[in-house]
């Protein structure tokens, strides 16, 4: 079995719970080296959890011998460069979600996968997580019907750091960085989510606003979109909304019932049809991307294969850029 010797570029929150500990627990791949710009986060990151080595510079990462495969763990806006460096490099990538800051630097990813002939896979971990593969298991197997329409609500009050956005605005606040406000962040996930059950979306148009005025980015959004199969759906994100109108919520609407499910909370999945209510509890792994990371590693020892890749992750970006009016 091919041994994969995973390279971080980036060690930051994501990969203290999230991911890191998950590159250790599958058979035949192990963590060799982790890169920051932060010599002190580097060497601490590596300390605590018992790495090899540390850099501070992506290229000396990416060259180590020793390493045969990066885990880009960093701000979307820098993703695009760490991915085309490490593919020219000959090295597969793992990437944080969303791919990319923006569709354009997406296609420049996918170009050179396809020139270099290396993989670049994404790290939409939800499609791989059992409550999401229940709920893709309820729509395929005809539970609620025909789909008929689609809907996402999403609901938050600000984050007591928006208050401080003039001082220290957060990363995922500033469009050059993360590629949008909040929504650039959380809205990868329901669409992915999406576009795993039911297609590709082709069409979209959205209507962006900043009604609070805490930070510059766009903090209400609401969008029309169609798949590729003729599914219409609907959405609406608010990220400065009362706390009475919090709500993390995708219903799906068929011709037997409806499906409705949560994509941060994980609430009991609810079914409702003609023959009762159900409501369905499914627990997940304790490192969320677990799943994953064991369909990458598989993929990369040729034992298995991974969907979640740059590839697919693309419309998703396209999505996005279309609400978001940049397309």
């Amino acid at each position: 079995m091919k041994e994969i010797a995973w390279g971080f570029i980036g060690c930051g929150e994501v990969t203290e719970k999230k991911s890191g500990p998950a590159f250790n627990e599958v058979e035949g791949s192990h963590v060799e080296a982790v890169m920051s710009r932060s010599e002190a986060k580097a060497r601490s990151y590596a300390e605590r959890h018992h790495i090899r080595k540390w850099y501070t510079d992506a290229q000396e990462l990416i060259d180590d011998p020793d390493v045969n495969a990066i885990y880009i763990a960093t701000p979307p806006s820098s993703h695009a460069t760490f991915a085309i460096m490490a593919m020219k490099a000959g090295k597969p990538v793992y990437v944080e979600k969303p791919l990319a800051a923006s569709y354009e630097d997406c296609a420049r990813v996918n170009r050179i996968s396809e020139q270099t002939g290396v993989p670049c896979f994404v790290a939409y971990y939800r499609r791989y997580l059992p409550y999401f593969q229940r709920v893709k298991e309820i729509v395929n197997n005809g539970v609620i019907g025909n789909v008929t329409n689609v809907q996402i609500r999403f609901s938050v009050p600000p984050r007591d750091l928006d208050y401080n956005s003039k001082k220290n605005l957060p990363w995922r606040l500033q469009p050059d960085i993360a590629g949008g406000g909040y929504f650039y962040d959380l809205a990868p996930h329901q669409l992915d989510l999406l576009q795993d059950l039911f297609g590709v979306i082709t069409r979209a148009h959205g209507y962006c606003a900043n009604r609070a005025h805490l930070y510059q980015a766009e903090d209400t959004i609401s969008s029309c979109f169609l798949f590729e199969n003729g599914l219409p759906g609907s959405a609406s994100w608010c990220f400065v909304g009362h706390q009475s109108a919090k709500e993390d919520r995708i219903e799906i609407i068929g011709e037997k019932g409806t499906l409705s499910f949560s994509v941060y909370n994980y609430d009991p999945i609810q079914v409702v049809t003609s023959e009762g209510n159900m409501s369905i509890v499914v627990k997940n792994p304790p490192y969320v991307q677990l799943p994953i990371i064991k369909s990458v590693i598989e993929d990369l020892q040729g034992i298995g294969s991974c969907s979640s890749t740059s590839i697919s992750a693309t419309p998703v970006n396209w999505v996005m850029d279309r609400i978001l009016g940049k397309l």
